[in-house]
């Protein structure tokens, strides 16, 4: 056996030869599988989602006049043609010279980076290109390891494999962050020199190149040295790689920063409406707030710019009711009683987003709710006419409600016209007692004011839930527009970031709940309410229907205080009042608060818009007669003159109305019961025939309205006797 013990070495040594083989085989497969993976394995890295950016949304009126941005990044993409070259360059310059040379990889740089990071023993510096930073941007983490290090490799391969270098620098471009909230050129242009990225000088552009590495130390506006400095720096860059003359470099380097910051973003006068468009979107086209903020949708809508200034100003800073607890609330409505566009809304005295949305807010609607609940439904029916005489009087109705009149005042009788644009409280109860409450619910159920109640205090609006400011310019509507009733709206229409339409408007049917008649009634006495009624406070020359309402604790202070009304172009409606209810909230003043204020609001926007003098009758309507005022008679006289033989004729004169069609009676005193002798229409003056000489009567004359069917109060008495 020993004989063969030279072998051994030779065996042991083919055994190591093999192994050393087996290992490179492995190494050399190991490298192949690993330049595979990292040449095709980016696809694992970088998905096709990945790729799209998130973009801001714009909200803007239908003349293009964008009115607010929503966004959870501030980003608006441009197409890389809209960026000018001398700022594609100073990006290139200062970021990544070899961009349009290298494949995605630059080795030169990497080889450097790797140098200084063994000489340190750590992770110092970077040398990534253009396409490596998108890459890391896109899905990967900022901490500096290998293992991440490798997969920016593979992404950045993938990125110039499938892209081409204008559309890397366009994503690029579009995706860095330049502080302050701002991504992509196109936001950062508008946001440091309030002008789109194609408009940047080249001194703009490289200032803008200089900021993605350190965005708030190179922030133009709380380190303008630094800034300076860096994007001077990147113009010095320009010169190296030949974008710019030295001559040029020099001039641009002396020239001011000409940053200028937005003043305008920290308004809030949009916030209001805004809120309800997000909300409309999310209810009506299932589009939620999250999507708004990263989708790059364009939201058109209603809003007046006009309009919506002057009311949210108003609102802010206007005379509010007084209370005793801090600053009393408020809430308006302003919409297009044609369409149901909203055109102005105000969710508070100062909204910003995530307040509380008063317009959506409910609250009891007491007197304003009469018109809806009561008059409208009651002239809906044949027994019932603007000149039918009501009672005005304290009396208890069922279950022991005993309204009162807010003034304590009571008149015996009144008419529907009088007791709506006087408020009163009894004959509306009244009213509402004789119609039924089945019967008024079934008109506030198609008015969209549906209630679980069952009491008559309906007729007040002293409800257990209420009505919300946007739900009563609903309900208002109806009295605008022929008794047609129509959802408001604030959209108009959505496009996706390709400006594609995807949403349209599209007008719902109308309700008709009352008549075109009853309409107009409606408008025609509620002008009057406007005029010298509850809602006269104020002043406003145009045309202007509406009601008021005060809601009162059960101990008598008042918590809720509206104005709800129309013009021939607007509904309307002003809520204010406090959003906590309870003995310590409670308002120190009434209706005339928000009646004053809408008016102002109403004239300031007369200004601007010039809106209408007066109302349209429609077609096939009756005008209302206006009242008639009953006269007091004081100076009635008489006179005889002969007629025949042992005959006088006797005359009563006395001053006549201005309104002529005043009818006067004429009453002969008898003993038991006086006797109507006769009448006359629009005139001072009634002949008494065949008066004979020893004869000696005594008349009076009684004032009598035509329209209510009441007389009014006596005259003095003339007696006619031969002595006279």
């Amino acid at each position: 056996m020993k004989q063969y013990d030279y072998l051994k070495p030779i065996q042991r040594a083919a055994r190591r030869v093999r192994w050393a083989g087996i290992i490179l085989a492995i190494l050399v497969m190991a490298g192949v599988l690993g330049y595979i993976t990292i040449l095709f394995g980016g696809r694992l890295v970088v998905s096709e989602e990945d790729l799209v950016l998130d973009e801001k949304t714009f909200v803007e009126t239908k003349d293009g006049e964008v009115i607010e941005e929503i966004y959870t990044k501030n980003r608006e993409i441009i197409d890389l043609s809209d960026v000018p070259d001398h700022v594609q360059q100073a990006f290139v310059a200062i970021e990544d010279s070899r961009f349009y040379e290298h494949s995605g990889i630059d080795f030169k740089s990497i080889v450097r980076a790797v140098y200084k990071d063994i000489i340190a023993m750590a992770k110092v510096e970077g040398a990534s290109t253009i396409t490596q930073q998108l890459a890391k941007n896109i899905s990967l983490s900022n901490d500096k390891t290998w293992m991440r290090k490798t997969k920016e490799v593979m992404a950045a391969i993938y990125l110039e494999r499938n892209f081409t270098k204008d559309e890397i620098l366009e994503l690029y471009l579009n995706r860095i962050y330049f502080g302050e909230g701002v991504y992509g050129i196109e936001a950062a242009a508008e946001h440091y020199f309030q002008s789109p990225a194609s408009e940047l000088t080249v001194a703009e552009g490289a200032l803008l190149a200089g900021m993605p590495k350190a965005p708030n130390s190179y922030s133009p506006f709380d380190n303008p040295e630094e800034a300076k400095e860096r994007r001077n720096l990147v113009l010095s860059r320009m010169n190296d790689t030949g974008s710019i003359s030295a001559a040029d470099m020099k001039s641009y380097q002396g020239a001011t920063l000409g940053a200028e910051e937005d003043e305008s973003e920290s308004e809030t006068w949009t916030n209001s409406y805004v809120d309800l468009v997000i909300a409309e979107a999310a209810e009506k086209y299932d589009i939620s707030r999250d999507e708004l903020k990263r989708g790059g949708y364009r939201v058109i809508v209603e809003m007046d710019p006009v309009a919506q200034r002057i009311a949210a100003e108003n609102v802010k800073n206007g005379e509010f009711v007084p209370g005793t607890n801090g600053e009393v609330q408020g809430a308006l409505t302003l919409m297009d009683h044609e369409t149901g566009a909203l055109r102005a809304v105000v969710g508070g005295r100062d909204f910003k987003h995530g307040d509380i949305n008063r317009v959506l807010t409910a609250h009891q609607p007491a007197s304003a709710i009469k018109p809806l609940a009561v008059y409208g439904p009651a002239l809906m029916t044949e027994e019932y006419t603007p000149y039918t005489v009501l009672p005005d009087e304290k009396q208890e109705f069922a279950d022991n409600y005993t309204p009162e009149n807010y003034d304590g005042e009571y008149d015996g009788s009144v008419s529907l016209y009088q007791a709506l644009s006087e408020s009163k409280n009894v004959a509306a109860v009244w009213l509402l007692d004789q119609m039924g409450i089945d019967y008024v619910k079934g008109y506030l159920k198609e008015l969209g004011l549906e209630t679980k109640d069952k009491g008559l205090a309906i007729a007040l609006g002293a409800l257990s839930e209420g009505y919300t400011p946007l739900q009563m310019a609903e309900a208002y509507r109806s009295f605008a527009q022929n008794g047609k009733v129509t959802d408001s709206y604030t959209i108009t229409q959505i496009k996706d970031r390709s400006g594609v339409v995807i949403h349209k408007h599209q007008s719902g049917e109308e309700t008709e709940v009352f008549s075109p008649q009853t309409a107009w009634y409606m408008t025609e006495m509620l002008q009057s309410a406007v005029s010298e009624g509850t809602a006269s406070a104020g002043d406003y020359r145009k045309a202007l229907a509406g009601k008021t309402g005060t809601q009162q604790h059960l101990d008598g202070d008042n918590k809720d205080v509206w104005f709800a009304g129309y013009t021939p172009e607007y509904v309307g409606t002003l809520w204010m009042g406090y959003d906590q209810a309870g003995e310590n909230f409670r308002l120190e003043g009434g209706s005339s608060y928000p009646t004053r204020l809408m008016k102002d609001i109403l004239s300031q926007i007369d200004e601007k818009k010039n809106l209408k003098k007066s109302f349209a009758r429609p077609e096939g309507v009756e005008d209302l007669p206006e009242p008639i005022e009953m006269p007091d008679i004081e100076d009635a006289s008489g006179s005889l003159s002969l007629s025949g033989l042992a005959r006088f004729r006797g005359t009563i004169n006395w001053t006549p109305a201005d309104d002529d069609r005043l009818v006067y009676r004429i009453y002969r005193e008898e003993e038991g019961e006086d006797v109507k002798v006769g009448e006359v229409t629009g005139k001072g003056e009634f002949k008494v025939n065949a008066f004979g000489i020893f004869d000696q009567t005594t008349y009076y004359i009684v004032p009598f309205d035509p329209l209510t069917g009441r007389e009014g109060e006596p005259s003095n008495k003339v007696t006619l006797n031969w002595d006279l």
